[in-house]
């Protein structure tokens, strides 16, 4: 067994490692959107959060209508709403989500997942 594995090793390191190297690095996928999951923090009031909401209408509304916010959903569990934000990168999503009224009040937690679009175009 360790004789064939050697072989193997040796196969790999006279033949395939500089076809490896040869190739090209496969394009990343682009990042085209990130899924940003909007909750208030543990021990937030609902009337903590409707004191500011009329804020964080006005200026989420605008971040809508230039398609920064694709899409919007409301949590299931009624505790936030999911965002797909038009981003090119979980810094730019940070920024944008950052901006807003609710987390400069320190009332939210966000989570932030990359989002492409690969597996529409079936190279998953």
């Amino acid at each position: 067994m360790k004789i064939e594995m050697s072989y193997l090793l040796l196969v790999f390191a006279t033949v395939l490692a500089p076809m490896a190297r040869a190739q090209s690095t496969p394009p990343q996928p682009k990042i085209t959107g990130v899924l940003t999951i909007y909750s208030p923090k543990p021990g937030v009031t609902p009337e903590q959060l409707m004191k500011i909401m009329p804020a964080e209408i006005r200026a989420t509304a605008p971040l809508y209508l230039d398609h920064k916010i694709q899409q919007w959903f409301m949590r299931g569990d009624g505790r936030g709403v999911i965002f797909l934000l038009n981003c090119k990168d979980l810094a730019e999503a940070r920024v944008l989500i950052e901006s807003l009224p609710l987390p400069k009040e320190n009332l939210m937690d966000e989570q932030f997942i990359r989002s492409d679009h690969s597996c529409r175009s079936g190279h998953c």
